[in-house]
């Protein structure tokens, strides 16, 4: 069994190889509203996805900019208008997502001065890369929405 030098928990919920970007975040959470009200094929306002997630209005106005140049959401004006996905949530993927909302990521320039240590380095970090890709296409905002359906259901809320 490896035991660590470092005096930290490395498995922790508070170690981040991977950073959730807010701009990656928010971008989820409105497409996660999106998609939960998708079959009623009524459009959602900003107004009315700001006051089921916490997003700041500035951000979630830019987000969604760029979410209908991009062609995954599409605005509709007027008295009913807002927003609403292009696609069945099913067909989009987390991945396809985090590229938009991130841009397509460049490869770090490997330096032409190359050693077994620093290969070995470089394909231990493209593995991690590969695994985190390969998870985040592995989900569907159709995914998301039902994993929080059953989460709904096993925590009821209680009024008073």
């Amino acid at each position: 069994m490896y035991s660590s030098i470092i005096n930290t928990d490395l498995n922790s919920q508070s170690y981040a190889l991977l950073d959730l970007s807010a701009k990656v975040e928010y971008a989820l959470l409105a497409l996660l509203e999106l998609a939960i009200h998708h079959d009623k094929k009524m459009p959602l306002t900003m107004n009315d996805i700001a006051a089921k997630q916490p997003i700041p209005e500035r951000y979630l106005e830019q987000i969604l900019t760029q979410l209908r140049r991009a062609g995954v959401v599409q605005s509709q004006r007027g008295s009913k208008g807002g927003f609403l996905l292009v696609h069945e949530p099913w067909q989009i993927t987390l991945l396809e997502i985090v590229s938009l909302v991130e841009g397509e990521r460049k490869d770090k320039k490997n330096s032409e001065i190359s050693t077994i240590e620093k290969t070995l380095v470089w394909e231990i970090w493209e593995k991690a890369n590969n695994a985190a890709i390969e998870v985040l296409h592995g989900y569907t905002l159709q995914d998301l929405c039902q994993e929080r359906e059953t989460r709904a259901q096993n925590s009821p809320m209680y009024y008073i």
